[in-house]
């Protein structure tokens, strides 16, 4: 109940009880991300955690679902990892799923054994930011990650029964590189088949370092028509053999798009279509956020 900075986390994870185990982001290098800037990246006491739970027992009669923050609170050893998760299933008995951020560091540095010790201890999904499929992207971002090492991840995560969701960002190779980004996070996404994937589009906020390229004119953003065209080139280049649910929907988008692929792939695509010919129906830029 006891928080340290500005708290983070993913849509899905709106109704969750937000539990902080890290504090910051440990990689935190980012160019397009300032969400974690204000922080000195270091691990909770497992003492203070432990009590936060106990705490949050008093003021909630029933929660659902918990997720563990901040930015890569999978980094954790397992042993924390699992004294948390065992304090969870005896305060919170009812709780149904534990979601948790990780990167694809984290994610390889767990060995399968211990991957299947937190997905028995109530571990139901894990978030990893892609960003990108192309090699070119993800180091002008400073991601920390080649394309290779994040599908490695992903694959890591669904062997291991645990739900991954993946998120991209349209817009994030500017107008130099928009068709590589799109084609190589199309085929990443093939190669991948996570459980979810998460499309947004790019903003950045005043501390991140992406934001002085864009002023300075280093960086050129796409219009709300180039976005499509991207989006459209991506959708084109997924094809997946395993149920994977897909959304655009975050409120930095300029068009909402929802299915499951790959049954609802060709539905979304007349969506993007109609829209590159109607721009009526894009998100004005005033009402986009992060």
């Amino acid at each position: 109940m006891r928080y340290e900075g500005n708290i983070f986390r993913p849509p899905s994870e709106a109704r969750s009880y937000i539990l902080q185990v890290t504090v910051g982001c440990a990689h935190n290098k980012c160019t397009f991300c300032d969400m974690y800037k204000d922080k000195k990246f270091h691990l909770r006491k497992l003492e203070d955690v432990l009590e936060d739970l106990r705490m949050a027992r008093k003021y909630y009669s029933r929660v659902d679902k918990i997720f563990l923050a901040d930015g890569d609170a999978l980094c954790l050893k397992n042993e924390k990892l699992l004294a948390i998760l065992a304090e969870i299933r005896r305060i919170f008995p009812e709780c149904r799923r534990v979601g948790i951020y990780g990167s694809a560091r984290d994610v390889r540095r767990k060995t399968p054994e211990e991957l299947a010790e937190l997905r028995g201890s109530g571990v139901g999904i894990i978030y990893i930011g892609a960003e990108s499929g192309s090699d070119k992207v993800l180091s002008a971002i400073c991601k920390g990650s080649t394309r290779a090492e994040l599908i490695e991840a992903v694959r890591k995560i669904e062997d291991a029964d645990i739900a991954s969701s993946v998120t991209f960002i349209s817009g994030l190779a500017g107008r130099d590189g928009w068709r590589e980004h799109a084609v190589e996070s199309g085929t990443m996404i093939s190669e991948m088949e996570p459980s979810y994937v998460g499309l947004l589009t790019l903003m950045t906020g005043p501390g991140a370092p992406l934001t002085k390229e864009i002023q300075e004119g280093r960086f050129q953003l796409l219009s709300p028509q180039e976005v499509m065209l991207e989006t459209e080139l991506m959708l084109e280049h997924i094809n997946v053999n395993r149920p994977c649910v897909f959304r655009s929907n975050h409120a930095s988008n300029y068009l909402s798009l929802k299915g499951d692929l790959p049954q609802d792939k060709e539905r979304m695509l007349s969506q993007i279509r109609y829209a590159k010919e109607h721009a009526d129906v894009l998100k004005e830029e005033y009402f986009r956020m992060l």
